[in-house]
């Protein structure tokens, strides 16, 4: 890379890439669970948030005569499967995704704190703009995770309680 722009470019497919991993994720979790309908229907929200925060970078690519990673996308894709199926086999699938939509939040913040930024300095007001809507509604999802923590616990806890196996999802 030769110059700041290019690097924009760049982080820019990299937070698309970041928005189909998460969507991929958050889909497959969403259609397991079972037993915790706040959850659920918290997800199931952000999967149309994700899905606007990819078409806001893509239509930025768009304008600025560039496209997302193909390569990136579906890397992104695979990771997110692979990690989405690693918890099909766990006894506590739901906390394990609980841990890592809350830890995927966090990274999907920081990157658009970083983009965003990087965006404002070198004056790219439109990716700034699209970087902070995605950024709040990152925040309100890490957010609304962090306060529904306790409660999917102790729902998780009692129904492990019971022995019903419905803990799990």
């Amino acid at each position: 890379m030769t110059d700041a722009h290019e690097w924009l470019i760049q982080w820019a497919r990299d937070a698309h890439a970041m928005e189909e991993q998460a969507r991929t994720m958050l889909s497959g979790q969403a259609q397991r669970i079972e037993n915790y309908p706040e959850l659920r229907a918290r997800i199931e929200q952000h999967i149309q948030e994700t899905d606007r925060q990819a078409q806001r970078l893509e239509g930025y690519l768009a304008n600025i005569g560039e496209s997302e990673s193909t390569f990136k996308d579906i890397s992104g894709k695979l990771m997110a499967m692979g990690q989405s199926f690693s918890g099909i086999f766990a006894g506590d699938e739901v906390m394990k995704g609980a841990l890592a939509g809350y830890t995927f939040e966090h990274m999907e913040i920081a990157s658009y704190t970083i983009l965003m930024h990087a965006a404002q300095t070198l004056g790219d007001e439109q990716l700034a703009e699209i970087c902070r809507q995605n950024l709040e509604e990152e925040k309100a999802m890490a957010a609304w995770l962090a306060d529904h923590m306790g409660a999917t616990t102790a729902k998780f806890l009692q129904l492990e309680a019971i022995g019903s196996g419905a803990a799990k999802r």
